[in-house]
């Protein structure tokens, strides 16, 4: 018989979304009549920018003609793609990164585990708590790590707490850690990074040989002019940092897939003989084999988004979000709630009341409210006592899922 990827087994009774389905699920299913809100994913629910739909439309007809069919692209991403990103994403910022250090894929979560293949088993691996879960599971199933504790936590990572007291941006270790994965705005917690702990940040993975891993997934909702979009506004980023980024949420491409992954050319990681080896050379390597690219379509509509219509469509998308995460900040405050994020992020992260555990909290919104949010207990063990709440839905919705929640804890 065959044998088995063991290290699954290690993994958590379910993965934390899937979890919630199945719970969710199980409640419909009891209460046919029960009009259930969903916040709990970041899944958004405006359709597709104009121009990104009409770059897709005519992609679609290239298709349909011999003279301008395309068949497989660059497993890198087309170059009119990624040169608009070099321009309009990094450039225009100050970082010096080349269209040539950015790799087209079909989501940051892919490439946030993806990016393992290319790293050594033996690596220190540093998470923030509470933290997305896909660092820790992906990490898991590579067999980075021992087995599990009661409290969720796997042997062999390195845990940096989170919370109010530190404004919910991790300390930096005393000790030497080899990856270090940062989201920054924070999935779950809605917190940002100033310029100054982002600098540390990139100072100590100098001092010490590491890589961070820049989880920048949310970057387009910061409304704050001081805090920085990319890792490569800090000065030496480019020796010490791997950047993630995504079209899912600013753009609205969660069903139709684009992201990119930016690995600069000066980045180095150690051989097993203690050689210096090139991990752009790695990435694009690993790419070219496990990777056919994109599709031309769902490029050409990503290109679309930095067109002058592209930008303004995007940025009332993000306006929309965000004025849903001010809603939701205000309402649960007015019901005496103390909440978090929702300011530079579309997520709040919510204090559960009365001692409720995350999932008690969980199970009483459903029941009572018929609105679901995300555990925070889901996101690691300092997560317990908090509560995500997405701003990814509905004027309608949120508005409602707000008045039921008022309704529920001021009376």
């Amino acid at each position: 018989m065959a044998t088995i990827n063991n290290h699954y087994l290690k993994l958590k009774a379910g993965y934390l979304f899937p979890e919630i389905a199945r719970r969710v699920n199980a409640f419909a299913a009891a209460n046919p009549d029960a009009a259930i809100i969903k916040l709990g994913i970041g899944d958004v629910t405006e359709p597709l920018p104009e121009a990104c739909r009409t770059a897709m439309i005519q992609a679609v007809h290239d298709m349909g003609d011999r003279s301008t069919f395309h068949g497989y692209g660059p497993e890198q991403g087309y170059l009119w793609l990624r040169e608009k990103i070099a321009a309009q994403d990094f450039q225009a910022r100050g970082c010096d990164i080349d269209a040539s250090e950015i790799f087209i894929s079909d989501g940051s979560k892919c490439d946030c585990g993806n990016i393992l293949d290319i790293l050594g088993s033996d690596n220190t691996i540093a998470v923030t708590d509470p933290v997305y879960p896909v660092y820790v599971d992906t990490n898991v199933m590579a067999g980075h790590t021992g087995p599990s504790n009661d409290q969720g936590e796997y042997d062999g990572l390195v845990y940096l707490p989170i919370s109010a007291d530190n404004n919910f941006t991790a300390e930096i270790p005393e000790q030497a850690v080899d990856l270090i994965y940062l989201c920054f705005p924070n999935n779950p917690t809605g917190a940002v990074a100033s310029r100054e702990h982002l600098q540390a940040w990139v100072n100590y993975a100098n001092a010490h040989g590491s890589i961070l891993l820049f989880d920048a997934a949310y970057e387009a909702f910061i409304t704050d002019p001081t805090i920085p979009h990319s890792i490569y506004e800090l000065e030496g980023a480019r020796t010490c940092a791997i950047e993630f980024r995504s079209f899912s949420k600013n753009a609205g491409f969660t069903g139709t897939r684009c992201a990119l992954t930016v690995v600069p050319k000066t980045l180095k990681g150690k051989a097993a003989d203690g050689s210096e080896v090139d991990l752009h050379s790695l990435w694009n390597r690993r790419q070219s084999t496990k990777f056919n690219g994109v599709s031309y379509i769902v490029q050409r509509g990503a290109e679309a988004v930095y067109s002058e219509a592209g930008q303004s469509q995007i940025q009332a998308l993000i306006s929309f979000y965000m004025e849903n995460a001010t809603i939701i900040r205000d309402q649960l405050t007015q019901a005496g709630l103390s909440v978090y994020g929702g300011v530079n992020a579309p997520y709040v992260w919510v204090k559960t009341p009365h001692g409720l555990t995350s999932w008690d909290f969980f199970d009483k919104l459903l029941s009572q409210c018929h609105v679901v949010g995300t555990p925070g207990s889901g996101f690691g063990a300092a997560g317990e006592g908090y509560f995500r709440i997405s701003a990814f839905n509905s004027r309608d919705n949120v508005n409602e899922a707000m008045a039921r929640i008022t309704a529920t804890f001021q009376g």
